[in-house]
């Protein structure tokens, strides 16, 4: 059987920054929890996060829906090498958990799993915002990540409990195998020239709500 496993753990509270390396034109301050520092040894997992950690805007990021940000290790190597870059450390995505042996196409929306204590849930994909180029002073990063898919997905906690770099993930249930998060995510992508799958995504009951609420929005 695949080897399966949260590879490394991270949190970071919100920080504000200068702008300096903005990808934009304004150069304004800004407020980001995206930058995230590994941690060792069990992290208490609760409803709504890790301890220790935090987001800067809760009406797009965090919540009981989005207690996880997770992204598989095995995309490292393809963007050092897309971004000409020597180093990469994992929470470089702003990652919670960087993951072994789980990939986009692989994991399904309502994928319930145990790792260490605690269970989880695959919630929905993650959507990639303007604060990952910020972080890196990278134009294009965003859409680059969009385009290959390499996006990673959200976990809502259904058991709290600790959790560490090592532990094994268990699947407990797979309830909708026909919505991968890349089946998912491309759905999203395209939902207005597709309403019917659109239609269709938003009635999984394990999909987030917000996700939900945007499939079915004519906007």
């Amino acid at each position: 059987m695949k080897e399966t496993k949260i590879l490394s753990v991270q949190v970071g509270l919100p920080k504000t920054f200068d702008g300096a390396n903005a990808t934009d034109s304004s150069d304004k301050p800004w407020t980001t929890g995206i930058f995230k520092t590994t941690v060792s040894g069990p992290v208490w997992l609760g409803k709504l996060n890790l301890s220790g950690d935090a987001q800067a805007d809760l009406s797009v990021h965090g919540g009981p829906h989005k207690a996880v940000n997770v992204y598989p290790s095995e995309h490292y190597p393809y963007w050092k090498q897309a971004l000409h870059l020597a180093e990469m450390p994992y929470g470089a995505f702003g990652e919670n958990f960087t993951t072994f042996g789980l990939l986009e196409d692989e994991v399904c929306i309502g994928d319930i799993f145990k790792a260490g204590k605690t269970i989880v849930q695959v919630s929905q994909p993650r959507q990639p915002c303007w604060k990952i180029e910020h972080r890196w002073g990278i134009r294009g990063f965003v859409v680059h990540m969009k385009e290959t898919g390499r996006t990673g997905w959200y976990f809502r906690v259904l058991q709290e409990g600790y959790a560490e770099a090592g532990n094994v993930f268990v699947l407990i249930e797979r309830p909708f195998p026909h919505y991968t998060v890349t089946v998912a995510y491309n759905i999203m992508r395209n939902r207005k020239a597709d309403s019917k799958a659109a239609q269709s995504l938003a009635q999984c009951p394990a999909l987030s709500p917000r996700w939900q609420e945007r499939l079915l929005s004519t906007k």
